[in-house]
């Protein structure tokens, strides 16, 4: 598997904790990709009526908004429905939250502690499909 994309994708990164936020923002600049980082869901939609990234990266447990919730009105927008959303939870691990999340229009659920290299397999692989 290739260790970069070839040109540069913009990742949104959805994610309150702000270390982790910057933690998966300096991995995904460290494979060539630009990043946003945003804090909550509201931060989330300002972001997107900017700009439409090539991938999204979204905590579940947001503090505005569920995730899911987020999730689903992100994919009924004709310029968002085909923007892959990877989900990453630390509290919603169980098989059922998966499923949901998957219903919910993700494309891949991760759960926390991330391993990075899985992670970069997952961007990768979503960002090569969705070209």
């Amino acid at each position: 598997m290739s260790e970069s994309v070839t040109t540069p994708a913009t990742i949104l990164v959805v994610e309150d904790d702000g270390h982790f936020r910057e933690t998966l923002s300096d991995a995904m600049a460290l494979k060539r990709l630009k990043v946003r980082g945003v804090s909550s869901g509201k931060e989330a939609v300002d972001a997107l009526e900017l700009e439409t990234p090539a991938l999204i990266l979204m905590d579940v447990q947001l503090p505005d908004t569920h995730g899911f919730d987020l999730c689903r009105r992100l994919k009924r927008s004709p310029r968002l429905k085909n923007v892959p959303i990877i989900f990453l939870s630390a509290r919603y691990t169980e098989p059922a939250d998966r499923a949901e999340g998957l219903l919910a229009g993700a494309d891949a659920y991760l759960s926390k502690p991330v391993n990075l290299d899985v992670l970069w397999e997952e961007v990768n692989y979503l960002l090569e499909k969705s070209s």
